[in-house]
């Protein structure tokens, strides 16, 4: 019997230490009393001098933070770029005590508007990777900041792209049921462990599953996530890229939880069937009428109280919502079981979708055939590494090809449009 997919594998950490005799330990340093003489020492790098009045007169001084900042930076070694944005530039790196030993460098810039601090997306991507270790976790190894105050995390190496590579590149890269099982048994895991660590990921789509050389799949990019809020405490409803966001965030819902992210792993699960975005609206107007077309409309009667959100907007005619029959003409190959998992992570209301702890106890683990196993997943030779960079780059939250004020972060769309044309 397959091993269970909630036994997840041992972490394996890139090496965190390094031999004494490595070019990148801290520089060895000595303390002068300081000039203003309050009996703070001073730093004295290597090669820094003492004036005529015992004062230090060194080529650099820095305090001990500016030091522990230099040396976390002089670990590393930036290599090419492998992708710039608006946002942040990406590059290769490797460990300066072991040149075999890659990392990503993210670059992220100084946005305008924030001068004076950094990025809500820069610090809440520090903040959660530093808090999540899990194989299935895209693993933050440092961080620190350059010259121009541009904050740098170190990332693993994920040399293979991501999940959407696989997805779109139907003539080269075949795989069946066996290996969708092994893909979402990795993001299943992933979501499950930040739920179980009361984090909501909030951006779960195919270019945001990156994977490593083993063939392991890695949730990356945190800039969108949070912690779950106070039950009163109200939540902005503009997150999760369009295409993977729910029913309640395009209603404006302002309280919700784990559910959110269900919904994007079952729009990733689709996907992964189909070879295609399953409800890909361009508007979040088209997509609330392609979810009312293909999977049911909103009602008080399968979803008591929607109709009470705020931006509640609905085509006129009413879709039954479609039974597990109905999905199996077109993601049967998956069988009954996954059929029936697929349904459960697209229950329209929020309080009946199944949850992420829920998904890894589920039969279709269990039946035939059995995960894939991981070295054995399909791949690509090539183009991996400029893929990664490419999404390593992008903003939280947009589309390919969407700009930093595009429909996700722009103002929302006016709702007196003709559904009907939409839903034809």
């Amino acid at each position: 019997m397959a091993v269970s997919p909630l036994v997840a594998p041992t972490i394996d950490m890139l090496p965190s230490s390094r031999p004494a005799s490595s070019p990148g330990k801290r520089l060895p340093t000595s303390t002068v009393p300081s000039s203003n003489d309050n009996g703070t020492p001073r730093l004295l790098l290597p090669g820094n001098r003492l004036g005529p009045d015992g004062g230090a007169t060194p080529a650099v001084t820095l305090d001990p933070i500016e030091q522990l900042n230099e040396d976390e930076k002089r670990k590393y070694v930036k290599g090419k770029k492998l992708g710039e944005g608006t946002y942040a530039n990406v590059y290769l790196g490797h460990a300066r005590h072991d040149p075999s030993v890659l990392v990503a460098i993210k670059k992220i810039k100084v946005q305008q508007q924030y001068q004076d601090g950094m990025a809500p997306d820069a610090v809440r991507e520090l903040k959660y990777l530093r808090e999540l270790h899990h194989p299935n976790i895209i693993s933050l190894l440092s961080v620190f900041s350059s010259k121009d105050q541009n904050l740098n995390l170190v990332l693993e190496y994920l040399p293979l792209g991501d999940l959407e590579m696989l997805i779109r590149d139907v003539d080269r890269v075949r795989y069946g049921a066996g290996d969708i099982k092994a893909w979402m048994g990795m993001l299943t895991r992933a979501v499950w462990f930040c739920h179980d660590n009361f984090v909501l990921h909030r951006d779960i789509k195919p270019n945001n599953l990156l994977i490593a050389a083993d063939g392991e799949v890695k949730l990356a990019d945190f800039g969108l996530a949070r912690a779950f809020a106070d039950p009163g405490r109200r939540m902005t409803a503009n997150v999760i890229t369009r295409w993977y966001r729910p029913p309640e965030l395009l209603f404006g819902a302002r309280h919700y939880g784990g559910a959110v992210d269900v919904w994007s792993v079952g729009m990733v699960f689709a996907e992964l069937i189909i070879r295609a975005p399953y409800l890909a609206g361009n508007t979040e107007v088209e997509q609330i009428a392609l979810i009312c077309k293909q999977i049911g409309t909103p009602t008080e009667d399968n979803w008591p109280g929607v109709t009470h959100l705020r931006e509640y907007t609905v085509p006129s005619d009413v879709v039954p919502v479609w039974g597990k029959d109905a999905y199996m003409g077109r993601f049967g190959a998956v069988g009954a079981d996954g059929v029936d998992l697929l349904v459960r992570t697209v229950a329209l209301d929020p309080k009946k979708r199944i949850t992420a702890r829920e998904m890894l106890e589920h039969r279709w683990w269990r039946t035939d055939p059995k995960p894939t196993p991981k070295e054995e997943l399909p791949r690509k030779s090539a183009g991996g590494e400029e893929k990664m960079g490419a999404d390593l780059k992008r903003r939280n939250g947009l589309l390919d090809g969407e700009g930093s004020n595009g429909v996700q972060r722009g103002a929302k769309v006016a709702r007196k449009l003709d559904f009907g044309a939409l839903a034809k």
